[in-house]
């Protein structure tokens, strides 16, 4: 079996499993996070269709993204994840979907739903099998610590993104759609993405307030839209946009912003900020 070390364990997130679970439970108990640690639900209760999670470092945006797991928790374990991210390297392919194997943490490992991988592959006409992508990319595997601290065991498809634009979210988010459909499969979407990079924190909060408006409105063309013409450094749009095709797919019909703040909320130097948002789709 293919296995994927973790890239920035040590860096991101703590490499010692018990410092990793202490920093998880601190990010939930900060004065940005929910306040208090998550309780899984045993019943599955799929309230959400899909989640905005942020991915820095956990010392900056882990209050925020406990948001989003909070959530998660609560309404119990689906079948299978698939987290999108932004491809940040350059390398591999425009949509590269991780066909099998497992992702370790410090917290254990995270097995590739090979089956769903496979379905979605074959319905899409943007994405392709590519592990290259995915070799030294952060953006999908900060999300899993969080998901390996809520449940003991974590199913899930990574598939990361160069191309982002509204029709390769659209041909995605379809493929996810009806790859889970052909399969009989519970799919919860996390969509990985910071907001406005280096901005001077007001600035930042405008800025991502606008985006936020589509997310909570099921927009993803005008959230694509506001990233370009606005000149809105949000780096994981396609992603966003995938989430919400397949949130309205599903027959959501608003989105809810759980929580938003940038690095500047957590350090109070606001010069240049990073904004991150915690959100969902119901």
């Amino acid at each position: 079996m293919v296995t994927r070390p973790p890239v920035v364990a040590g860096q991101f997130y703590e490499a010692n499993p018990a410092q990793l679970k202490s920093r998880i439970e601190w990010c939930f108990t900060h004065r940005l996070g929910p306040g208090k640690l998550p309780k899984p639900s045993e019943s599955r209760k799929p309230e959400s269709k899909g989640f905005i999670a942020p991915h820095a470092g956990y010392v900056f945006s882990g209050p925020v993204a406990a948001h989003t797991y909070f959530k998660i928790a609560e309404e119990g374990k689906p079948d299978t994840f698939v987290i999108l991210g932004p491809n940040h390297t350059g390398v591999g392919a425009p949509v590269a979907v991780y066909p099998n194997g497992e992702w370790v943490t410090p917290l254990g490992k995270a097995v590739i739903d090979a089956e769903l991988a496979a379905e979605i592959l074959r319905r899409s006409k943007v994405a392709a099998p590519d592990r290259s992508a995915h070799e030294s990319e952060h953006s999908i595997e900060v999300q899993l610590p969080f998901l390996q601290y809520i449940f003991e065991e974590v199913t899930f498809i990574p598939i990361a993104m160069l191309y982002q634009t509204p029709q390769i979210a659209k041909d995605l988010a379809n493929a996810i759609v009806e790859a889970a459909k052909e399969l009989s499969k519970d799919v919860v979407v996390i969509a990985s993405t910071d907001m406005s990079h280096y901005e001077p924190h007001e600035l930042a909060v405008r800025k991502d307030r606008i985006v936020l408006d589509r997310i909570e409105a099921l927009d993803p063309e005008g959230l694509y839209d506001a990233v370009l013409t606005r000149d809105i450094s949000m780096c994981g749009p396609g992603p966003a946009m995938v989430m919400l095709y397949f949130s309205k797919a599903l027959g959501a019909t608003r989105g809810e912003v759980l929580k938003y703040a940038t690095s500047g909320d957590v350090t109070g130097e606001k010069a240049w900020v990073v904004g991150y948002a915690a959100a969902r789709t119901l």
